[in-house]
């Protein structure tokens, strides 16, 4: 691949890059708090390819100014060599697909990861450092990591008996019993790992795998164990569910605040 090639393909990884980070595109493949880094590598990337296109342009055409004041003999034998080289390191012309993913990215938006993913790994629950005060109201709104994490290492002490709502996607195990998800990212969906909150109580009687549902429940000592890693698993009471609009950002963050 030529010089020009590869600044077409460096303007188009910008390109795709830049795309992905001033829309949701990017959501679906890092979290959100590396926006900036995202479209500072676009940036960087469309420089280069301007560049690179520049100096290739610039070089070439010195060399023709060059060419033009040579004798017609040594001309026609420097273009003989040129050809000869050119045709030695021609590149094969398959190695343009490699630009058909920059495509993929700019026109495709991926499904974020549901149910099917969440009930083949084990929970990624984590105690946190500390418990944040909640907010007035009442049912108070927490992030599902949060409320299981003081489900399971506060025993629910720090939700002061308060009701809480909660929003997640549903997702089922091989026994039909029924789990709220949230995927919970370190830095990109390649890494992603459920948190799951077990429900009992008032569940609808209908639950379609990775639907999202806004629950409104209590805390209940009831957890069991993950069969895919043995990591814990608290419970909500419920009291209301209704389903939801999938989010704006459909990952949680709050694991590793």
């Amino acid at each position: 691949m030529n010089r020009q090639a590869q600044a077409a393909v460096l303007f188009l990884t910008g390109a795709a890059l830049l795309h992905a980070g001033f829309t949701d595109l990017y959501l679906r493949y890092v979290k959100a708090g590396l926006r900036p880094l995202l479209l500072a590598a676009g940036v960087v990337l469309i420089a280069a390819a301007l560049a690179t296109a520049w100096y290739e342009w610039k070089g070439a055409r010195r060399s023709k100014a060059e060419a033009a004041t040579a004798k017609a003999a040594e001309a026609a034998e420097a273009t003989d060599i040129a050809d000869a080289h050119e045709h030695v390191h021609r590149e094969p012309r398959i190695s343009w697909l490699l630009v058909l993913p920059l495509f993929a990215l700019i026109l495709v938006t991926p499904p974020a990861l549901g149910s099917y993913s969440a009930m083949r790994t084990g929970t990624a629950l984590q105690q946190p450092y500390g418990y944040s005060k909640l907010p007035v109201g009442d049912p108070v709104p927490v992030s599902l990591v949060d409320y299981a994490g003081r489900a399971v290492y506060d025993h629910g002490r720090s939700l002061g008996g308060r009701s809480v709502r909660i929003t997640g996607f549903v997702a089922v195990d091989r026994t039909g019993a029924p789990y709220l998800v949230r995927m919970a990212l370190n830095c990109c969906a390649a890494d992603a790992q459920p948190v799951k909150v077990g429900l009992t109580g008032k569940i609808p009687p209908v639950l379609q795998p990775d639907a999202w549902l806004e629950v409104t429940g209590r805390y209940t000592p009831e957890r069991t164990r993950d069969p895919v890693n043995h990591g814990p698993i608290p419970f909500l009471q419920v009291t209301a569910a209704k389903p939801v609009p999938t989010p704006h950002d459909p990952y949680d963050e709050t694991w590793n605040n």
